[in-house]
């Protein structure tokens, strides 16, 4: 989430059984048997933000103001009007090339890793949830104007961060080196945040990944050793109210916050 005109680098379905009742045999292959076999969602968002840029783009050539960023931006003076669709809509524009670019490279890493484990419904509940999550702590405690689906793309990056936490006897000895990984990208990205150069409103960020981090905690896969006639694989062992209970929660909490401007 950046400030108008910033740059951003910004196989059955049988009752699993648990590894303790049921050994895996050594050197026995376990599939991980997935929620979603295509990132449809991250795609349709990957197209649905591309087209909603170059529409900003012609716009502006033909009117000299980006009227796509009057109407959806986070303009807090304007939400406290009202427009309520301001705390989510900002997450579908950009400020430029460059801006776009970094986002969506992001959203098509992390999306095509975690939509397939997470499954569509619950994947979109990710991304709008950190979203709304990341332009409510901007209206809260940030006066500036801005735009950007980072706020959505930090959510991502902590969902995949409690995937490997709450996964980690699966991911072995690579899980240390995953979140460190993960770890990184996030300081970096947070330390050029940093930069009052870079016109990066890092409250947008910490908002998606706090979001993101509660809903994945409580709704994120977990993963159950099951067996079925071609062998061990992996289940997903939540269950789907706990995404919508997950959804209403984080919603919820987010939207008390959003009203404390509306209080003062």
């Amino acid at each position: 989430m950046t400030l108008p005109g910033a740059n951003t680098p910004s196989q059955t379905d049988q009752q699993p059984v648990s590894s303790a009742t049921q050994p895996i045999p050594p050197q026995t292959r376990v599939v991980l048997k997935p929620e979603a076999k295509k990132p449809v969602v991250t795609f349709v968002i990957l197209g649905l933000t591309i087209a909603i840029f170059i529409a900003q783009l012609v716009l502006e050539k033909l009117l000299g103001v980006d009227l796509l960023f009057v109407y959806l931006g986070k303009v807090n003076e304007l939400i406290l009007r009202g427009q309520l669709w301001r705390l989510i809509t900002p997450a579908l524009l950009h400020s430029n090339i460059l801006h776009i670019a970094f986002n969506m490279y992001a959203l098509y890493i992390f999306g095509t890793r975690l939509e397939p484990v997470y499954g569509h419904v619950r994947f979109l509940l990710l991304y709008l949830l950190a979203a709304f999550g990341g332009n409510v702590l901007s209206f809260v405690l940030s006066p500036s104007p801005s735009l950007g689906s980072s706020t959505a793309i930090f959510g991502l990056l902590a969902a995949e961060g409690v995937l490997v936490w709450q996964n980690r006897e699966y991911f072995g000895p690579n899980t240390r080196n995953m979140l460190l990984n993960l770890g990184m990208v996030l300081a970096v990205n947070l330390m050029i945040g940093l930069n009052p150069t870079a016109r990066i409103d890092n409250f947008g960020h910490l908002g998606g990944l706090l979001a993101g981090f509660i809903f994945s905690a409580m709704a994120g896969p977990k993963w159950k050793v099951g067996r079925g006639e071609a062998g061990f694989f992996l289940k997903d062992n939540r269950l789907k109210q706990d995404a919508f209970i997950a959804a209403l929660i984080v919603f919820a909490g987010f939207a008390l916050m959003a009203a404390i401007p509306f209080l003062q």
